[in-house]
């Protein structure tokens, strides 16, 4: 299942039912695991190990060095799980020694044309991509967040997990877990009520979460206040624990 045009060094590790397109490479120390597919012109490079039944389409650079001029040629990987659509001319580079040395990728994510995740990221699970979106360095992915077309993170910024961005969003501090937001700088726009439904939450759950927004946002309240209130309102709704901590642990502030 290897294309007579590609290359794969003899060192490379290809899992049962890896198959690899025309005119692809693949290099010394590249782990590909049971049943994934890599796409025609695909650059696997980099000490990049990549999990089961994922698929790679044409011209994705993957585990390339990172675009970091600290960088001095230390050897750090690029994680890819399982089950994850790579869509065309995505790139996504390996970690440095300034962070854990790693860039992670989780299962099941829907991750479109020309994404950008730059070294250090580490993304979860079930999340959507659109085309162009772009991380730069360091930045948190929560799971099931979806980024618009055009997103851009600015380095550290972390982003909620169920949280959702439209098009065009600049991101220059954290996104909370639960919110849509959207512009240039980005601004919060209430909760993405719509993905938590489909996500199975109940009416009294969104709700709760609709009012812990209202807590942060139009309460008048300043952020340590607003979060004493939100953590009195996790003994009726637990699901508020995941936003109370991350506004604990917020490294460049939320949007406001």
């Amino acid at each position: 299942m290897i294309h007579p045009t590609a290359i794969v060094h003899p060192g490379a590790h290809l899992g049962p039912g890896v198959s690899v397109g025309a005119y692809s490479l693949v290099g010394e120390y590249v782990e590909i695991g049971e049943g994934t597919a890599i796409g025609p012109h695909v650059l696997l490079e980099g000490q990049t190990r990549i999990g089961k039944h994922n698929r790679i389409f044409a011209f994705c650079s993957l585990g390339g060095t990172p675009q970091d001029k600290k960088y001095a040629g230390e050897a750090t990987r690029l994680e890819i799980g399982d089950r994850n659509t790579i869509r065309e001319y995505c790139s996504f580079n390996c970690g440095t020694a300034q962070d854990e040395g790693v860039t992670r990728i989780g299962n099941d994510n829907w991750i479109m044309g020309y994404v950008h995740i730059a070294h250090d990221c580490q993304v979860g699970d079930h999340t959507v991509f659109a085309n162009l979106a772009t991380l730069a360095g360091h930045v948190h992915v929560g799971d099931h967040a979806i980024l618009g077309g055009f997103t851009g993170a600015h380095q550290f910024v972390s982003v909620g997990a169920h949280s959702i961005t439209g098009v065009a969003t600049v991101l220059l501090q954290d996104l909370p877990p639960f919110v849509m937001a959207a512009g240039n700088t980005a601004k919060p726009f209430g909760i993405n009520s719509e993905g938590l439904k489909r996500r199975g939450f109940s009416a009294e759950t969104i709700a709760a979460i609709k009012r812990a927004y209202k807590t942060l946002y139009r309460s008048g309240l300043a952020l340590e206040e607003a979060r004493a209130r939100i953590g009195d309102q996790v003994a009726d709704c637990p699901e508020l624990q995941l936003l109370l901590d991350f506004l604990g642990q917020s490294r460049r502030g939320i949007i406001r």
